[in-house]
């Protein structure tokens, strides 16, 4: 597992989250990058309680995407990682690998549920390679999850599918995230419940002051 220079922990209420983009062309800047300004506004829109972003724009290199989920974990401390591209079958895309490569622990269940909300819209989903895992190191852990690249399918993703009244029909991912985070350490995250609700067990419920 790769290794990186640690800095001073950041505070300990506020949320990091890394987002990597994996894409040859727009990081050569053959065309502008579409996954980190979607997650961007996605978490803008989503999130309540306070957090920052640092982003990596990088080509589809295994040694580079390792490097950069390294620095994003060890590094810059981020509580969750998100990469957009490089998951399907093709021979440039090598993000799963890299991801499993600086992994301590699989989160199976992210990727199963991504694959399954992609396939109510197209058969091709079963072709993605998304996985999610934690990275740890001694005093800090982070989620690492590998999402798709168009912004449709990363707001899917991470939303789930609702009917035309708002009504849940299938979860999305991020329902589940924030109760991850709790779990390695990490800080309490709420959401705007009208674009993502989170799930927790009553005993990891904080009680809001009156």
């Amino acid at each position: 597992m790769m290794t990186a220079t640690k800095t001073e922990l950041p505070e300990p209420d506020l949320l990091r989250i890394g987002l990597i983009s994996v894409s040859d062309r727009a990081s050569a800047g053959v065309y502008e990058d579409q996954g980190i300004p979607a997650l961007r506004d996605w978490f803008t829109s989503a999130l309540t309680s306070p957090w920052v972003i640092v982003t990596r724009l990088i080509p589809d290199e295994r040694v580079a995407i390792e490097a950069a989920l390294v620095e994003l974990v060890d590094v810059e401390h981020c509580h969750l990682v998100l990469t957009t591209g490089g998951t399907g079958p093709a021979r440039r895309d090598v993000t799963p690998e890299a991801t499993l490569a600086i992994a301590t622990k699989e989160m199976p269940g992210f990727g199963e549920q991504m694959r399954q909300i992609s396939l109510k819209f197209v058969p091709t989903a079963i072709l993605s390679r998304q996985v999610a895992v934690i990275r740890e190191t001694a005093d800090h852990a982070a989620l690492i999850m590998n999402l798709p690249g168009q912004p449709k399918s990363i707001r899917e993703t991470l939303e789930g599918l609702k009917d035309a009244d708002g009504k849940q029909l299938v979860a999305g991912i991020f329902a589940a995230v924030p109760y991850c985070v709790d779990l390695i350490g990490g800080p309490y995250i709420e959401t705007d419940a009208t674009v993502c609700t989170v799930f927790r067990p009553k005993s990891a419920l904080r009680v809001k002051p009156a």
